[in-house]
């Protein structure tokens, strides 16, 4: 083998090796480049418009849930209270939104006792049924009232799962509940704060 052919191909290896930058292996589903969960415009409980945009800088979890959900719901928000602080300093960087999917019971007082009880920085949005509606459906995100047993009482089915965006705002991971743990969200949102 010639000298100019071992060349070329040392080349080659070179900038193959070069051309594969250390993407992050995520454990949530990735979403990048999805063309939806674009962002939110929702009133928060002090009756203020919240936006995605007044959090860039930050990776931002977004929950469609319930405050009198009996389990995924307070498990997510425990779970993802727990991972910002397990991650120090790092963690002012993390920003919990939770979107209720039932406004018609969760009152702008009862929200706030509710995040209160997991970390305080935690935002809570709710809009009327047809603002709801709209931004679930802008997040592919399902919610349906399920009738009790009982005369006027009900629970809600909603999608169990949180959407990460990075730091500059686009949605990243889709985190579905009970499959990865706080753990791989630690460690997904590291990645991310990371600029992965």
């Amino acid at each position: 083998m010639n000298k100019r052919r071992l060349l070329a191909i040392a080349l080659g290896l070179i900038v193959s090796a070069c051309g594969q930058p250390d993407a992050p292996i995520f454990k949530g589903i990735d979403l990048t480049g999805a063309e939806y969960a674009r962002g939110f415009n929702l009133k928060d409980i002090d009756g203020h418009s919240r936006t995605l945009d007044e959090f860039k800088g930050k990776v931002v979890v977004v929950f469609f849930g319930y405050t009198q959900c009996p389990d995924v719901c307070p498990t997510t928000m425990a779970e993802l209270a727990q991972v910002k602080k397990s991650l120090g300093a790092e963690g002012d960087k993390v920003q919990g939104i939770f979107i209720t999917v039932d406004p018609e019971r969760d009152t702008p007082e009862l929200l706030k006792a509710y995040l209160a009880s997991f970390d305080k920085s935690f935002v809570a949005l709710r809009g009327s049924d047809d603002e709801t509606r709209m931004v679930a459906k802008e997040f592919k995100a399902f919610y349906a009232k399920v009738p009790g047993k009982e005369a006027g009482s009900y629970s809600m089915d909603h999608t169990a799962a949180s959407y990460i965006f990075d730091p500059q705002g686009h949605i990243r991971l889709y985190e579905q509940f009970g499959k990865t743990g706080p753990q791989a969200l630690a460690d997904d949102i590291k990645a991310l704060l990371a600029g992965h």
